[in-house]
């Protein structure tokens, strides 16, 4: 069997000002052979791809993989580049057999109102009916029906955090080796319940969502037939005619079941929205402030304060209270600013300092501060993620300083990244558990390693652009009719102004 491997990813902020380029995803776009040997053995959609095939002896052939994470919206240039690099690369496959995809499912591109079906479909028009395509999301992806009636089967992440993307890529494989052997042929459905929820809230583990996906998970089980299900929380800060919640479930040869199945969770979404919405308290910034300062030196484990509607890693709002109220023992990881890395550099190791700091992005990302820092480190900086989500995965940031403002520890990075586990802090030869305090930026993913190595977590709500309040965010693309927070408006802003 010949299986065709490609792949193209972004979560887009559509609301963001910042435009993501080809040159962007060029940085770190694998090809050809560099796939294989980048991807092979990393919990990733696609090094999944590569263990099935290269356990089966099936013959991969890797065309391209772009790849970036959470930014926003995309060039249209990008989205025909790519799309147009993985057709010809198929075009030019004699005695294809498959061809396996891993898409994010919430790019946003001014002149696509949907890049993945785009993607999808071309992909369909150049290997004809004949050759199957199957597609593995994110389960923070934006999808419909329409997105995926050119594939054969469409599967998404089980969890968030994502420490199942290797996982994932199995299944797909899976359910395309069997399919070419005869052994299946999947009948696949989707069912939107017209709910969005926040990012910061589409964590598994929490309750009524991690009820509803056990459920998912006893009908695998109990099932006589094949049977895969995923429940996709959507990406809500994507301005997409399909943004929100969505099943997706794969029968064999049983498209009733595959519908009955995903509308029967749908219902149970809806049935659950309010408490999807806000099932975990949500603090002010004075408030969390408060909080952390009073309790931090009670404590024998830090105090994480999530400034979780940062989307860019460079919002100030946080750093900047830690900073008037003289805040002990504090470590802000991971704030994207070239700028700053590069002045850091300027005036060496050792060296005390004044720079303009973080709110770079935009103007919802906070002061951009000015601040007087000692500079501890300064240098090219990478890694292999030892977390499990993205395990084994390459990190560069690039140009980065350790700077000390009193006694907050801030490490800046010249390209974007996720302070999700230890290694924000092990890079820079840290140990989270010596701060009292911690700042992180994450919406889920955090929770991995947080959960156990925090005393608590208070999830901050600032003025950036993932806020937790979704009636804040001007729509265009989604008609917010029938959609839930939009249709109960008044009932969530009255139970708002009561807490």
């Amino acid at each position: 069997m010949k299986i065709a491997i490609a792949g193209f990813h972004i979560e887009s902020v559509s609301f963001l000002p910042n435009t993501a380029h080809y040159a962007d995803f060029e940085e770190g776009a694998l090809r050809g052979p560099g796939l294989i040997q980048g991807l092979t053995d990393t919990n990733t959609v696609i090094g999944g791809f590569l263990e099935i095939c290269q356990a089966q002896d099936v013959t991969p052939v890797p065309l391209v993989y772009a790849y970036l994470g959470a930014l926003g919206r995309v060039a249209d240039e990008v989205v025909e580049r790519y799309t147009g690099e993985i057709c010809q690369g198929l075009a030019g496959i004699d005695d294809l057999d498959g061809v396996l995809l891993h898409l994010h499912g919430a790019a946003w591109a001014p002149g696509y109102e949907d890049p993945e079906r785009f993607i999808i479909e071309s992909v369909r028009q150049t290997v004809g009916d004949a050759v199957r395509v199957m597609v593995g999301f994110d389960y923070h992806g934006n999808l419909d029906a329409d997105s995926i009636r050119a594939c054969d089967a469409a599967f998404a992440y089980q969890k968030s955090p994502h420490t199942d993307m290797g996982e994932t890529g199995r299944r797909t494989a899976d359910c395309m080796l069997r399919t070419l052997r005869g052994e299946l042929s999947p009948s696949c459905r989707l069912v939107k319940p017209g709910v969005l929820t926040p990012s910061i809230f589409s964590a598994t583990q929490l309750h009524p969502l991690a009820a509803i996906l056990a459920e998912a998970r006893r009908l695998e089980r109990e099932s006589t037939d094949y049977l895969d299900i995923s429940v996709m929380a959507g990406f809500s800060y994507a301005d997409a005619i399909n943004t929100g919640f969505s099943v997706l479930a794969v029968t064999h040869a049983a498209p009733e079941r595959a519908e009955a199945i995903a509308t029967s969770l749908s219902e149970r979404i809806w049935q659950e929205r309010h408490a999807l919405y806000r099932p975990e308290p949500i603090f002010s910034l004075d408030e969390a402030v408060d909080h952390a300062l009073t309790r931090a030196p009670q404590v024998a484990k830090p105090i994480v304060l999530l400034e979780h509607a940062d989307r860019m890693s460079d919002s100030t709002y946080l750093l900047d209270a830690l900073i008037r109220r003289n805040a002990q023992r504090t470590a802000v990881p991971f704030l994207w600013d070239p700028q700053a890395a590069e002045a850091a550099a300027a005036a060496g190791v050792g060296a005390t300092t004044t720079l303009s700091l973080g709110a770079h992005s935009s103007r919802r990302a906070g002061p951009r501060l000015r601040v007087e820092c000692e500079v501890l480190q300064a240098e090219p900086k990478s890694y292999h993620i030892s977390g499990a989500m993205l395990q084994g995965s390459y990190v560069n940031l690039g140009l980065s300083a350790l700077l000390r403002i009193g006694d907050i520890l801030v490490s800046v990075i010249s390209r974007p990244a996720f302070g999700v586990d230890e290694d924000a802090f092990t890079v820079f030869g840290q140990d989270p558990r010596d701060y009292a305090i911690i700042v992180l930026r994450s919406k889920t993913h955090f929770r991995q390693v947080y959960q156990e190595l925090a005393e608590e977590i208070l999830i901050v709500d600032t003025p950036d652009y993932g806020p937790a309040d979704l009636l804040t965010l001007p729509y265009e693309r989604l008609d917010t009719r029938g959609v839930y927070p939009f249709v109960e408006r008044a009932a969530i802003a009255a139970e708002t102004e009561n807490r």
